[in-house]
């Protein structure tokens, strides 16, 4: 296991295994790296690889502006720098964002492409729901601990309480200015991707009471892709690559190995 920064900073957590393709894990918005800690032990035999998105944990942000291609840049000095030539790549959440980004950018580098908790053409209440979130975001310069609410159940808040006090704490270490101007392109994301670009084999994957990525936006992006096949990960949340880690790890596992 190596960890390092880039030389443009990125700070990431390298598994290294011999004659593997790695798989590479992208967070959500608001997180770190840790959030894949369920993933990273069950593939401790795979190559793997995580790391910080821009601005968040002990990756730096300098740029003012900032887009969805400046996320993928920065996975491609990434994996340049490693010398990776093929990856398998899971994106949860905006990290499912940056994962299409970079699907349509550098088909090329995905032998697979999972999508785990991934948005599609909100509804109007949809829509109106998140920009009110970030509204009160922005004015309390913290995200809501209702955050946690939506994003596991609360028989397992209750069973996990040292779950709920690590991500609790992971948010609330955020650099709100940084978090801020991530947390807008997630808001405010378009659905303008060219689904025609993305010719690696995808797995569109959804928990099953997830409120904000819904089981018809996963349907309708698994209608959209092609090579894609949909996995709807029972009694699953937002965060259900904790709280439901046995089902998407067998569901993550079995796609990279028959696509591998």
């Amino acid at each position: 296991m190596v960890t390092g920064n880039t030389a443009s900073g990125t700070f990431y957590v390298f598994n290294k295994k011999e004659q593997s393709i790695p798989v590479v894990f992208i967070h959500g918005v608001g997180l770190t790296y840790e959030i894949w800690q369920p993933q990273l032990d069950f593939f401790k035999d795979y190559s793997n690889l995580s790391y910080d998105i821009l601005g968040h944990g002990k990756s730096p942000l300098t740029k003012q502006n900032i887009s969805f291609d400046d996320f993928s840049e920065q996975l491609m000095e990434l994996i340049d720098e490693l010398k990776i030539e093929k990856i398998h790549l899971v994106g949860f959440s905006i990290g499912s964002l940056i994962g299409r980004n970079f699907a349509t950018r550098y088909s090329d580098r995905l032998q697979s492409l999972i999508l785990l908790g991934s948005i599609y053409k909100r509804s109007e209440q949809q829509q109106k729901i998140v920009n009110e979130r970030f509204n009160q975001a922005k004015k309390e310069l913290k995200l809501s601990r209702q955050a946690l609410k939506r994003w596991f159940t609360d028989k397992y808040l209750e069973n996990n309480p040292g779950t709920y006090e690590k991500i609790r704490s992971i948010l609330s270490g955020n650099n709100m200015a940084n978090f801020l101007k991530v947390y807008e392109l997630f808001v405010t994301h378009k659905n303008d991707e060219d689904f025609e670009k993305i010719y690696c084999k995808t797995l569109v994957m959804t928990g099953e009471n997830d409120i904000g990525s819904t089981i018809e936006m996963s349907q309708q992006l698994n209608n959209i892709i092609k090579n894609s096949e949909l996995k709807i990960i029972k009694d699953g949340k937002h965060l259900c690559g904790i709280e439901c880690a046995d089902d998407v790890n067998l569901a993550i596992k079995n796609f990279v190995d028959k696509n591998d």
